[in-house]
């Protein structure tokens, strides 16, 4: 992964940890998904647990969100981003920040290219409940 990548995907990575952003972790033939914890020193942190949690720290190379396309938002989530995004045309910066949590909360990718996140389909969506 290019340096560039690297940071853009991190960068977008701690936008969305309050939201509790899932990634898939793969190194070797160790791979599992899990949920981000925090990011420090440009290095992911998660917690794991097998007897207990601890922190894991991994390197952004191993790891790929599961992100909605902007194509997979529904009407109502359409109406509600625009909404967001339109609220006030007289240049309110705060809306517009709205509506970035907005597609941070609904695990929606606005700016990462296509090999660095993994797409959420019917059949694959940890966020599911």
């Amino acid at each position: 992964m290019t340096t560039e990548n690297k940071e853009l995907l991190l960068l977008d990575l701690c936008a969305r940890l309050p939201y509790g952003v899932k990634c898939h972790f793969k190194y070797g033939s160790a791979e599992d998904d899990i949920t981000l914890s925090c990011i420090d020193n440009n290095v992911a942190r998660f917690e794991y647990g097998w007897y207990g949690s601890f922190h894991v720290s991994i390197d952004a190379d191993y790891i790929k969100p599961y992100l909605r396309s902007m194509s997979s938002m529904t009407e109502v989530e359409r109406k509600e981003y625009a909404k967001l995004l339109f609220a006030d045309l007289g240049g309110v910066y705060e809306d517009y920040y709205k509506a970035l949590d907005y597609l941070h909360k609904k695990h929606i990718n606005y700016r990462l290219p296509p090999h660095l996140f993994i797409e959420v389909t019917e059949e694959n969506n940890p966020y599911k409940d």
